[in-house]
């Protein structure tokens, strides 16, 4: 039962032992999150130990991910919920690509990590910028200045929103990329936006409250609007720190989830799917080409075959889910990397982890019953109970016996 079960993506002596679970490690959280749950002191990430019993050099990686965790750490309970056009407590352009160094580091093999500090000068230098072509703007009408400011940076700058959500735009969701390619999703460009206008506030340059509106559309791109003038509904959709970093991880994770079929379901009933613990029944309609598209990918990722980041990427899509325990928004990621650690043959923390989710759901405020829901909740019991079979037949399920080559042998950043 075990062999049959174990997912080739990350094999081997990867798992550190119970013995050495500790605080000591940069890629633990202790969680205390909005949502009211607390992680036991012993649990533990295990990307970056896997990785190291791989072989792999995580020099680097843990690198960005402590950098990370220190703008995190500065999110009080008024820092969350601070608009980004006036935060002050977390640098998101340092956030942001810490996060870009991290994956890049992971993915790249480069014998040197992201230059963090070059593109947050690139960054500054765009507010540098705007103050020399359009120094006129500050003392004309804030209308007038948001104009400017806008055709600085879709007409001047180049920066349009990237139209696809397809795995070919994965680098539009990184802060580095961005600044270089000039394409991004709406939240790299909403941060952008967010840090000229910071910088201009703190140079004193602009005396007013701004906000940014985010249209619903595919297409178009964020836009300043004066505060003053919305109305008090426009208030609860005024992007904060924590809801900006909160979508940027949760992009990445959607972008390297490894099961891209059927985007309508949520990422934990997709893994829950491939896993065989989801009622397949509720999806019958689905098309022939869908249903070959998944055979195929599973069929592929079982073989641990790697060849285009399309079908996803287990490194990434770990190293997301992570960064999302950390920020302690929501502790549904717990459930989601539970789920994922379970493909990945992790099955005592896979465990750990959706009983961490169970407690902490219990305290929270139910939602309305819908068939997601109904369907995630089974499919959440089925994995659970396969969890405790494969334990109680095998002590030794938690460790496999070789290392995948699909961890680190994919060469191609995006």
């Amino acid at each position: 039962m075990t062999g049959g079960l174990v997912s080739p993506w990350i094999l081997g002596t990867f798992l550190p032992s119970s013995s050495e679970f500790s605080t000591s490690s940069p890629s633990l959280a202790t969680c205390v999150c909005r949502s009211h749950f607390r992680a036991p002191k012993d649990l533990k990430f295990v990307l970056h130990e896997a990785l190291d019993s791989a072989g792999f050099n995580t020099t680097y990686v843990r690198e960005a991910r402590e950098g990370f965790c220190s703008q995190i750490q500065k999110l009080s309970e008024i820092e969350r919920e601070t608009s980004i056009i006036i935060n002050r407590g977390v640098d998101l352009g340092k956030t942001a690509l810490y996060i870009a160094a991290e994956d890049d580091s992971l993915i790249s093999h480069s014998s040197v990590p992201l230059p963090v500090d070059a593109f947050i000068d690139r960054l500054d230098d765009l507010s540098m910028d705007y103050c020399s072509r359009y120094s006129s703007s500050f003392r004309s009408s804030p209308d007038n200045f948001l104009e400017c400011l806008e055709r600085y940076m879709y007409v001047d700058k180049g920066f349009r929103r990237s139209n696809s959500r397809n795995q070919l735009e994965q680098r539009a969701v990184y802060l580095h990329s961005v600044l270089t390619h000039r394409v991004g999703s709406m939240c790299m460009l909403s941060l952008i936006y967010s840090e000229i206008l910071k910088m201009l506030r703190m140079w004193g340059l602009v005396n007013f409250d701004v906000e940014i509106s985010s249209p619903n559309d595919s297409y178009g791109s964020p836009r300043g609007y004066l505060k003053q003038r919305s109305t008090e509904s426009d208030h609860q959709h005024i992007m904060t720190t924590e809801s900006l970093l909160l979508k940027i991880l949760r992009e990445l994770k959607h972008a390297f989830w490894p099961f891209q079929v059927d985007q309508s379901k949520s990422p934990f009933l997709r893994a829950a799917e491939a896993a065989n613990c989801s009622d397949r029944s509720a999806y019958i309609d689905k098309s022939g080409l869908e249903v070959a598209s998944a055979k195929a990918a599973r069929h592929r990722l079982e073989r641990g075959v790697w060849t285009s980041v399309r079908f996803g990427d287990i490194r990434r899509a770990l190293s997301a889910c992570e960064r999302l325990i950390i920020l302690e928004a929501d502790c549904m990621e717990l459930r989601d990397y539970g789920a994922l650690l379970y493909h990945c043959g992790f099955y005592k923390e896979s465990l750990q982890y959706l009983h961490l989710y169970k407690d902490s759901q219990k305290q929270m405020k139910q939602l309305p019953d819908s068939l997601n829901k109904k369907l995630e909740e089974e499919a959440l019991e089925k994995l659970i109970i396969r969890l405790n079979l494969i334990l109680m037949e095998d002590k030794m399920a938690t460790r496999p016996s070789s290392i995948a080559s699909s961890l680190y042998n994919n060469t191609d950043p995006w």
